[in-house]
């Protein structure tokens, strides 16, 4: 499984806002300028962000992206989710096939899937900020 720059970007774009402490909104080209991300691509990604309801946008002159939880409560499976869809290493793994039954194979897919999201479910914003010395 690749997790493509949509994924990467995403995480990146969370983590600039959950290290902001939700204070204040932020606007996407302050995130842009910091990531060296184009703006127009942040915003194609936050789209997604903001329907699976891990960031909300704030109208006006000060207005920008907060996110709608603590960092410690939204974690990197969320938003890769929300952000490439999926993280199924195969297809069938997230819609099931005609063949899974008898597939010798799937078992081996389904193992990949269980570690990776494993992992990615288990570590939320905070947790990889807290890695870097940055407390939410």
């Amino acid at each position: 499984m690749m997790i493509s720059t949509k994924g990467r970007y995403g995480l990146r774009l969370m983590l600039d806002l959950a290290a902001e402490g939700g204070e204040r909104p932020v606007p996407v080209k302050e995130i842009a300028k910091r990531q060296n991300i184009s703006e127009k691509y942040l915003e194609q990604i936050i789209s997604p962000l903001s329907k699976a309801g891990l960031v909300k946008s704030i109208r006006g002159a000060q207005g920008g992206y907060v996110l709608t939880k603590p960092a410690a409560e939204i974690t990197a499976g969320d938003i890769l989710r929300a952000a490439e869809g999926t993280i199924a290493p195969v297809e069938c793994c997230e819609s099931g096939c005609d063949r899974s039954d008898g597939c010798i194979t799937f078992g081996l897919y389904k193992k990949i899937q269980d570690a990776v999201d494993s992992v990615v479910d288990s570590v939320t914003l905070a947790d990889m900020l807290a890695d870097v010395g940055i407390s939410v």
